[in-house]
């Protein structure tokens, strides 16, 4: 099969589709046929040599997937057939045109979605649904601050948040981004580049939010305190900002009674990601269906051809993207 494939760490030059082995599925797995796989920031780190995947998993970028199943594994409980069309939420492997995945990290896809819209679900939102609801207990009334609100993550959390009856609101870095984050649901959006802490506590008439959704880190640190709620909850699930903190965070964070609270996906173990997907299945999928009355919807920005692969990572790490980068797989 065809897989993206890099020979050495660095930029996106290295990338190229190159003929490896197609996997076989194991006890209790399924071979998803790929049509389409979406990018995330895992895959640049991966790419660069500072983010390896978990002890098992493929070597292969991709974290999520859409396609049909081609072949059922020995043990399989009979939930998917040959033929099906299925999403999946992966620790690797995604970017390629066959993966093996455990049958209960499958979804169906949603009727009304494209095989390339169904790719942009499964990492994005799950993660988006995990951070909310799962480890920042979400609740409603509450005023939940984004960032990266234009992103894969941003984008579903913004309308994540207001299902659950929440505020959202957002940091980007452009006018479009803010715009666009608003038309999704988002009651305010502040650049980044300016100082977004102020600009909340002004929105929220000196309250603060009291929950933050945080990828940046290290650059954030204080800003975020700053306009944390008393008893507020921070959710640290990414350091695109940098991991080092350098001020008085503990006492800063002490005096608001704040929680401080870390994150991550894809290392987690098979059961825990199980029990996500099935919760997810349960309660949000049926949402994105195109006979839903408060519909959801993954945010697509562009759709790449897998041999465009260079350019699909470029475009990522110039950070131009509203929503997700997607890739089709060659049929």
């Amino acid at each position: 099969m065809l897989a993206v494939h890099f020979d050495q760490p660095g930029g996106p030059e290295n990338l190229y589709l190159k003929e490896v082995a197609k996997p076989s599925p194991g006890e209790g797995e399924v071979l998803l046929k790929v049509a389409a796989s979406a990018l995330n920031r895992a895959d640049l780190l991966q790419r660069l040599g500072q983010y390896a995947p978990p002890p098992g998993a493929s070597s292969i970028l991709g974290l999520e997937a859409s396609g049909h199943v081609a072949e059922l594994g020995p043990g399989c409980q009979g939930h998917w057939k040959i033929g099906d069309l299925a999403m999946a939420l992966l620790p690797g492997g995604g970017q390629a045109q066959y993966v093996s995945v455990p049958e209960d990290l499958l979804m169906p896809i949603p009727e009304g979605l494209t095989l390339s819209q169904a790719a942009a679900i499964p990492e994005a939102w799950i993660t988006a649904f995990q951070l909310l609801h799962l480890v920042g207990n979400v609740q409603v009334g509450d005023y939940v601050l984004i960032h990266a609100g234009s992103s894969g993550v941003g984008t579903a959390a913004i309308q994540l948040a207001r299902k659950a009856g929440a505020i959202p609101l957002v940091t980007a870095g452009s006018q479009h981004k803010l715009q666009m984050a608003e038309k999704l649901g988002a009651a305010a959006g502040f650049n980044y580049r300016e100082d977004f802490s102020e600009s909340t506590l002004r929105f929220t008439n000196g309250v603060g939010v009291d929950l933050i959704l945080d990828c940046i880190g290290g650059s954030y640190w204080e800003k975020n305190v700053n306009c944390l709620a008393l008893d507020g909850r921070w959710v640290l699930y990414g350091l695109i900002g940098g991991a080092d903190v350098s001020g008085p965070l503990f006492s800063k964070l002490l005096f608001k009674r704040g929680s401080l609270i870390t994150s991550l996906l894809r290392s987690r173990d098979n059961k825990y990601k199980q029990t996500l997907v099935k919760t997810f299945t349960e309660q949000i999928l049926p949402y994105f269906s195109k006979d839903s009355p408060q519909r959801l919807l993954p945010v697509l920005d562009r759709v790449y051809q897998a041999t465009d692969i260079q350019a699909a990572h470029e475009y990522m790490e110039a950070n131009k993207n509203v929503g997700k980068i997607v890739l089709e797989l060659p049929q």
